[in-house]
């Protein structure tokens, strides 16, 4: 579009060529009237890569079939393809209430769910492990299928445990959950006083986990994270970090979200030669509107005693609660307020590559782990209309597939390119927690 726009422009006001501006075009915002029809091919040109999805726990629990329709959900095949997403990293969260005591075997079964849906449908997923797997998945026209364990719980304190979930495809781990670990702090819990909290925001056990993610070539998340223990791996980590699915404070005030000081230290992290980190933005209403998030809160004391009835109900009847279950209750209490728009989402994108940098923004919708979405958000399918959106603020197609995937794809390389020096050099680094035994 952009040459053809040119041609038009040189028949119609012919000048010498030394008074020509040629990046006037690129830089000129598209218009509202021209995005539907740019949007649909800038949307097909790029690589959409979404870095968290929860469905596994449909997958496991209800046994979900990503063949099957939506039935309330976000994603299957459909969706996927409806939506031209490229690569979904399908998020393996352990609840850690639920399954307290036999956290490992709860990850075990979740990663299984997904090794087996992508076993099942060849012609539809296939196991990505890299990014030139991403790449090869998209010139498939298949749905590249990953994985990242959300909670550092899972390992069990193990980083054994960690070096097996490498190797069965885990490729990011989020240090911490909504609740705090023995080595880490989470954004969840911080002000409860019931809770044990870290020093530093990492004990030395801690330090060696980021290490070792480092030396594996796994990518360091900090969406979740306190504060305190952001920074703390933002120096400890030698490969630059991520947010998998957070927000940006400055528009929404949520703990989850990202402080525009954070936002630019993860563009910053990895060292004088790194290019950097990414932080992709969630979509969960409560993270994009301050409004219904305050709503959301209000209506929590009622909404809990509900819920804890309900629950207690299915006890009482022997049924197994599953995190599906209390998600269902969770939906039915989101749908009495009303959905932010769909503007504030495109809000946050905007916000991030405003102040991290273009190229430190993607997407991380938490889909199949909320209960509500910005209107016009409803699946995967829906995935165009944020580049429609971006196209209108006045994005170049080359910007748009930044955010839609290739900005995480620069950052994933550069992750396994840090793994690759560091295994060169790992046996000259003993563990932090060996070497400094009085801190114990």
């Amino acid at each position: 579009m952009r040459s053809v726009f040119a041609a038009l422009l040189f028949l119609a006001a012919p000048l010498p060529l030394v008074a020509q501006t040629p990046s006037t075009a690129a830089r000129k915002p598209v218009t509202h009237k021209s995005a539907p029809a740019n949007a649909a091919a800038v949307h097909r040109s790029a690589i959409v890569i979404d870095t968290h999805a929860d469905t596994p726990q449909r997958m496991l629990d209800d046994h979900y079939d990503l063949t099957e329709p939506l039935d309330g959900g976000y994603l299957n095949f459909a969706s996927a393809k409806q939506g031209n997403l490229g690569a979904e990293f399908f998020s393996i969260w352990v609840e850690p209430k639920l399954y307290e005591g036999h956290y490992a075997r709860r990850t075990l079964d979740l990663i299984d769910t997904v090794l087996d849906q992508a076993a099942q449908h060849p012609d539809h997923m296939m196991m990505a492990y890299s990014p030139e797997d991403i790449e090869r998945a998209h010139r498939e026209h298949k749905l590249a299928a990953l994985m990242g364990i959300e909670g550092g719980h899972s390992i069990e304190d193990s980083l054994g445990l960690l070096r097996d979930y490498y190797r069965l495809g885990v490729r990011y781990m989020t240090l911490t959950w909504s609740n705090s670990n023995n080595w880490a702090d989470s954004s969840g819990d911080v002000d409860d006083p019931n809770v044990k909290h870290t020093q530093d925001g990492l004990t030395d056990f801690g330090k060696d986990v980021v290490y070792e993610m480092n030396r594996l070539g796994m990518m360091v998340d900090i969406s979740h994270v306190s504060d305190k223990t952001f920074y703390r791996a933002v120096i400890t980590s030698r490969a630059p970090v991520f947010a998998s699915h957070s927000s940006a404070r400055a528009l929404d005030a949520a703990p989850r979200n990202m402080t525009d000081d954070m936002l630019r230290a993860v563009a910053r992290s990895g060292g004088p030669s790194s290019k950097g980190g990414v932080v992709m933005v969630n979509f969960y209403s409560g993270f994009i509107s301050d409004v219904w998030r305050t709503a959301w809160s209000a209506q929590a004391p009622e909404r809990q005693a509900a819920e804890n009835a309900q629950v207690a109900q299915w006890k009482v009847a022997g049924k197994t609660v599953t995190y599906e279950m209390t998600d269902a209750l969770d939906k039915q209490w989101a749908a009495k307020i009303p959905r932010p728009p769909m503007s504030m989402l495109i809000d946050h994108i905007d916000h991030v590559a405003k102040v991290a940098g273009i190229n430190h923004v993607g997407l991380g919708s938490d889909f199949d782990g909320i209960p509500s979405s910005p209107e016009g958000i409803d699946s995967a399918a829906d995935l165009p209309k944020i580049t429609a959106a971006l196209l209108d603020r006045g994005y170049s197609p080359e910007d748009c597939r930044k955010i839609l995937g290739e900005n995480f794809l620069r950052f994933f390389r550069e992750v396994q390119a840090t793994a690759k020096q560091l295994q060169a050099q790992s046996a000259e680094r003993p563990k932090i927690a060996d070497q400094q035994p009085f801190k114990k």
